[in-house]
């Protein structure tokens, strides 16, 4: 083989090589763009994943809060009712027992 056409063939495999780098270069290049474009969309579906969550979290909150609420508020009611009829009882003995007294002081001063 000829010396010119050796040294054509030993440029045209280095063009070669130069192309496949440079096209392995470009696909790398395109391949971290793609990963972080794939990232960015990871992180962002992950944010709105954790405020859906923590609104979720705060309504679950707020409905044991509720609840609770109203446990206390009935139960506040049931005691004073409890309470009242309590203190109507005791009025009625204390009526009675002060009606009895009078009576008695009545009978002994006639």
């Amino acid at each position: 083989m000829p010396r010119q056409e050796v040294l054509e063939r030993v440029k045209e495999a280095e063009q070669d090589a130069d192309d496949i780098v440079a096209e392995a270069e470009a696909e790398a290049e395109e391949r971290i763009t793609e990963a972080r474009a794939k990232a960015e969309e990871i992180r962002t579906d992950a944010e709105e994943e954790a405020a859906a969550l923590k609104d979720d979290r705060i309504e679950d909150a707020k409905a044991e809060i509720e609840a609770e609420r109203e446990r206390v508020i009935k139960e506040g009611k049931q005691e004073r009712e409890r309470l009242e009829e309590r203190a109507k009882r005791n009025t009625d003995e204390a009526v009675d027992l002060a009606v009895a007294r009078f009576t008695e002081a009545v009978h002994a001063q006639t």
